[in-house]
């Protein structure tokens, strides 16, 4: 994606700095994105946990995907 924009933003301005500057800025708006996606996954796990009114197991284990160390 970054290679993408930087390419692109090149090629219209022609200026290596204005597409260096939109490639950083491309990376870092999907960073954030990334984390505040994982950040709400975490929480939206978190609140199911505590809204369950099952007694006994509150806390559901985690799957394994078949992968051992």
């Amino acid at each position: 994606m970054a290679v993408i924009v930087s390419v692109w933003t090149y090629v219209a301005t022609g200026s290596f700095w204005e597409a260096f500057a939109w490639t950083i800025a491309t990376l870092l708006i999907l960073q954030v994105g990334y984390f505040v996606l994982v950040v709400r996954l975490i929480f939206r796990r978190a609140n199911h946990v505590a809204t369950s009114q099952d007694p006994v197991d509150t806390v559901p284990p985690l799957h394994r995907d078949g992968v051992w160390f």
